[in-house]
């Protein structure tokens, strides 16, 4: 019988690191963050961003369902490595490139011009790494 160590060690070596830190997070969106969030936070407090804009209230908590599903979906692509991942996750990942850079600008707790490029920079790292894997999705 396999231990929990041993099982998460082996699916710890199907993927880099980096899309290994990304299937994690994608996991803890999924069964932590977006039930509390959905179901546990008060409409007054909820905010979503989509593509740099803050969603707040009832149209926050109306669209969470939607970042549900997408990180629900990424789980399951990067658990099983689905094909379908490529270039779908690059693409959502560039929408968060999009989305840092705007939310620098657009917000006022947003750093301006010289944050938005830096954030922008930072998760464009990422959106490339996952653009250029096609590879590792292929069956």
């Amino acid at each position: 019988m396999q231990t929990l160590l041993e099982t998460v060690r082996q699916d710890w070596q199907r993927r880099p690191v980096w899309m290994n830190l990304i299937f994690y997070f994608c996991l803890y969106m999924t069964f932590l963050y977006m039930p509390f969030d959905l179901f546990f936070k008060p409409v007054a407090e909820d905010e979503e961003i989509w593509f740099g804009f803050t969603l707040t209230g009832w149209w926050a908590k109306a669209t969470e369902p939607l970042h549900w599903l997408i990180y629900g979906a990424g789980a399951y692509g990067f658990a099983k490595m689905r094909s379908w991942m490529w270039p779908w996750a690059g693409v959502y990942a560039a929408q968060v490139v999009i989305a840092m850079f705007v939310w620098n600008l657009d917000h006022p707790r947003g750093g301006g011009w010289t944050a938005g490029l830096i954030a922008a920079g930072v998760f464009m790292l990422p959106m490339i790494a996952l653009l250029r894997a096609r590879s590792r999705f292929q069956s």
